[in-house]
């Protein structure tokens, strides 16, 4: 099945790769981690990649958090139409404050769901299982379809993953949650699953526990992205067309001493407003603060009825750190956020050091897990992510976003089945 062949994904054709597609997801990955990597000698495969191919950047959704950026890649669309806003929000429904792990959230169709079905093979691989049933939403395991994650390889199924055996065909044990190895664990499965399963599309998405730990140039940074250099040589060998890209940047968010910099909006809002008048949410809230502390760059606040919301904007745009503040109308229209998921308002800090974080209250974040300085994401600093191709591009879009890898992997690419050298 190769040629002009098109599958049509929420709205986009996707022509049929004539190469297996490999779209990676190095989570938290600002192009400074590889960028500096390559300069110091320690990526050389993705150098010759860079040189052959393509290196450019582009822009993640905002928020710019983990889950509504990976279902951006996944779907080719932002989050007002597959409406993953966050990695937490209050469902409308209850009125609680809830994850958005469950496939329920998701509104649109992944790319995996539509290739399957006109009959391509999917490999679908994730550092952390919060993903895996979002990603493989739609997927049915009859042997043309893999769907799993590293912190969960040890109980994988042919009914429930499409495979089973997982650790014993890498090579690998369950790695610990908060380590570099999961995500090593990631690309160590793709790469045999390449071998064996040869799928038309494989996605392949890590954690953010080393960003989150070490900055780009550090030794925990660049044992990293050599470790992962190696992987990225052996899928090129292959002879897979890779797009690299990430769901979002990173950045250091802490003061000289050390000391995370923090606005704790609810404790402003409850001393202006009173108490119960207004609810701080933090989309990056997830199972794993540990290596965050739920800190971030971006929130979203629910209003009481009394509230103006423009005038309360207005007010906190004023606070030390706060890079924007948008009501959910004009918030909605500009980050392309569904209006029914979100709050009244979304604050995004930053600053001109792009230092701050918001939190809620003071007594609701426990920090004892920051063994080092933090560093988060969220905001519009965080934005910038590396889109790398290791095959020359024909008119790629501009503007590019990190949601048209498959995209541009599929209709883009010039020479799209090179054989292995």
């Amino acid at each position: 099945m190769t040629g002009h062949r098109t599958v049509t994904v929420n709205g986009r054709d996707y022509h049929w790769p004539e190469a297996p597609l490999v779209v990676i997801c190095c989570d938290g990955s600002e192009p400074a981690y590889m960028e500096g990597a390559m300069a110091d000698g320690l990526m050389p495969n993705l150098k010759r990649i860079v040189a052959k191919g393509e290196n450019t950047r582009g822009l993640s959704v905002i928020p710019s958090f983990t889950n509504p950026n990976n279902l951006s890649i996944v779907t080719g669309r932002p989050p007002e139409v597959h409406g993953i806003c966050g990695n937490y929000l209050i469902d409308p429904e209850t009125g609680k404050e809830v994850m958005m792990n469950d496939p329920k959230w998701l509104r649109a169709p992944t790319i995996f769901e539509g290739f399957q079905k006109a009959g391509a093979r999917v490999a679908v691989v994730t550092a952390k299982d919060k993903l895996r049933l979002l990603l493989g939403k739609g997927l049915q395991f009859d042997g043309t379809a893999v769907s799993f994650s590293s912190e969960k390889a040890d109980t994988c199924t042919l009914d429930g993953h499409g495979i089973e055996n997982v650790c014993e065909m890498v090579g690998m044990d369950v790695p610990e949650v908060y380590s570099a190895e999961l995500s090593e664990f990631v690309f160590a499965a793709g790469v045999k699953l390449m071998a064996s399963m040869r799928p038309e599309l494989m996605y392949l998405s890590t954690t953010d526990y080393v960003q989150h730990k070490y900055a780009p140039g550090s030794d925990g940074a660049n044992a990293f992205y050599a470790m992962m250099d190696t992987y990225l040589g052996e899928l090129d060998a292959a002879g897979a067309t890779i797009v690299l890209t990430a769901d979002h940047g990173m950045k250091n968010k802490h003061l000289a001493n050390g000391e995370p910099d923090v606005l704790y909006l609810q404790d402003v809002l409850d001393d202006w407003l009173g108490k119960g008048k207004s609810t701080v949410i933090l989309p990056i809230t997830d199972p794993y603060v540990a290596h965050h502390g739920a800190l971030g760059s971006f929130a979203t606040v629910y209003l009481d009825a009394s509230v103006d919301a423009e005038t309360l904007a207005k007010r906190i745009a004023g606070l030390e750190g706060i890079d924007t503040v948008e009501t959910k109308a004009a918030g909605c229209k500009r980050f392309e956020l569904p209006p029914d998921r979100t709050g009244d308002l979304f604050v995004l800090s930053g600053g001109p050091t792009h230092t701050k974080v918001i939190g809620s209250s003071r007594d609701k974040h426990d920090l004892s897990g920051l063994n080092e300085p933090l560093r988060s994401h969220g905001g519009l600093s965080e934005q910038e992510i590396p889109i790398i191709l290791n095959r020359k591009a024909v008119d790629l879009p501009r503007n590019l976003r990190n949601f048209d890898a498959f995209f541009i992997g599929c209709n883009h690419v010039a020479a799209r089945a090179e054989a292995a050298e």
